[in-house]
This record gives structure tokens, C-alpha cells and sequence, in this order.
């Protein structure tokens, strides 16, 4: 806990510990970053975690090919059942797997809380055909879809992509990483902040913005009921990211909505 505030990071990476440094390493290259935590293994994960005072961890991969989407998803499985309560997994999707109403009844038996893509990564716009697929039957499933949005350099998930979505499945319940818009945070919120079916993380922004104050404006702008807290482990530092996020004018119910509250009504977590 953190100021006797319940803690759960809602986006955290975990990979296999025989791939992990190279998974890692991939997502550097990617970024041009250097990860804080270059393990990226559970364990590395429970250990920087404790460190930071967060109590339960959300945790996910994601697939570059079809063919690791069963594979990643039962990896994340197998490491919420050996977790002991302190993790909860979701699954991965690929828009080329040939049977996407397949793997999501798999992951859901798994016990995989929602689904995370990263279409920058995966190269595929939001709107790809297999995307759309996979949103229906998340729509139906009442499966929670966190996506990576956002990137200057492409135009995979920024919120052209987004918005015809939040108006096409508006019973589904999208999450959009770092604010809806990495690297274009108010751009993002001001064309989204309107649509209820769209939370957002706070991951991979809070130490890029100008002002905390600016935190503080697109935090309220959503609503703290639609905010959730995340680190993007293992790129950044669990201890900084938790002080990053207390540096913020929040008020003490905005804060336990943003670390827990709304995670848990989200997730349907029993914690």
C-alpha cells in the first residue's frame, strides 16, 4: 500500500525468463530507450514492485505473429496461477490468427481478465480487419480491450484510428494507454475525453509532460473514475513512477480511484 491506499499497477509486461532480456531489448530498439528494469521476468516484476508499495500487478505480452498468441497466453496464465493472488493476466491477440473467436474462448478459459494489442508494434492499424473481429467478440464476451495508443511517428493508433471505433462498439470497454495518445497526450484527450466507454493508464507519461499541472488537467478532464494507474514495466522504474504519480494535486478519493478502485470494478477483481 501506498498511504494506506490499496496499489495495483494495471499495465505491466512480463516475458518467459529465457526470452525476457531479449524481449526487452526488442521494445528498447523500438523506442530508443533504455529499460529500467532489464529483467522483465515476474520475478523482477514482484521484487521492483514490493519496492514501490503496488499490491497487485496487471499483467500482459504481446503478440508480433499469430503463431505466439497461445503460447504468450498461457505463459501469462501459468503465471497468474503460480502468482498467489498477486497478479491477473490478460491476453494477447494478433488480427492474422486464423481463428480469433478461437483464441479468445481459449484465453477466456485461461481466465484472462481482457485483451491487450500494441498496434504499433504489431504493425496493424486499430481498424485492421482481424482487429475488428476481435472487437466484436470482446463486445460480446464483455472482455475489456487495452490497447497502445498513440505515436507521432505512425499512424497506427492515434485517435483517428480510435474514435470511429468508441462510436461503432460503444459496449465495449476500450482502454487506451499512456493518456489515449503516447507522445500526443492532449491532442488524445481533447478529442476522446467525450466518449464513456474509453478508460485511459497513466503509464509511459507523467515524467514527459511539461507541468504536473498537465497531469493533473487530463486526468480530470477523463474523470479519476476513468483513470487507471500503470508503470509500463518493465521500461520505467516502479519506485519513480509511484513518485511521479504522488507529486500530483490529486485528492485522496482521485488517488484510490486511479491506484485500485477503478482496476478493480474494471477487471471484476476480488481483492
Amino acid at each position: 500500500m501506498v498511504n494506506g491506499i490499496y496499489v495495483i499497477d494495471a499495465h505491466c509486461h512480463i516475458y518467459p525468463e529465457k526470452i525476457a532480456a531479449r524481449a526487452v531489448a526488442g521494445t528498447d530498439a523500438f523506442y530508443g530507450t533504455t529499460a529500467r528494469c532489464p529483467q522483465g521476468t515476474v520475478t523482477e516484476l514482484l521484487e521492483v514492485g514490493a519496492k514501490a508499495g503496488t499490491d497487485h500487478f496487471i499483467v500482459q505480452s504481446v503478440a508480433t505473429t499469430p503463431k505466439q498468441v497461445r503460447s504468450i497466453n498461457e505463459f501469462v496464465a501459468a503465471s497468474v496461477a503460480a502468482s498467489e493472488g498477486k497478479l491477473t493476466g490478460l491476453g494477447t491477440m494478433h488480427p492474422d490468427c486464423e481463428d480469433i473467436p478461437g483464441e479468445i474462448r481459449h484465453l477466456k478459459e485461461l481466465g484472462l481478465k481482457g485483451i491487450k494489442i500494441h498496434p504499433d508494434i504489431q504493425a496493424r492499424p486499430l481498424d485492421d480487419p482481424g482487429f475488428m473481429i476481435m472487437y466484436e467478440c470482446c463486445e460480446r464476451e464483455g472482455l475489456p480491450v487495452l490497447m497502445h495508443t498513440g505515436d507521432y511517428r505512425y499512424d497506427f493508433s492515434n485517435p483517428n484510428r480510435l474514435v470511429p471505433l468508441l462510436e461503432r462498439f460503444s459496449d465495449l470497454t476500450f482502454i487506451g494507454a499512456h493518456f489515449g495518445g503516447w507522445s500526443i497526450w492532449e491532442e488524445a484527450t481533447e478529442k476522446m475525453a467525450k466518449y464513456q466507454n474509453l478508460y485511459v493508464d497513466c503509464s509511459s507519461s507523467l515524467p514527459f509532460m511539461e507541468h504536473p499541472e498537465i497531469s493533473v488537467k487530463l486526468i480530470r478532464t477523463y474523470g479519476a473514475h476513468r483513470v487507471l494507474y500503470g508503470t509500463d514495466f518493465p521500461m520505467w522504474s516502479p519506485v519513480e513512477e509511484i513518485e511521479h504519480f504522488l507529486a500530483l494535486d490529486l485528492t485522496e478519493e482521485e488517488r484510490r480511484l486511479i491506484f485500485s478502485e477503478n482496476a478493480k470494478k474494471l477487471f471484476d477483481l476480488q481483492l
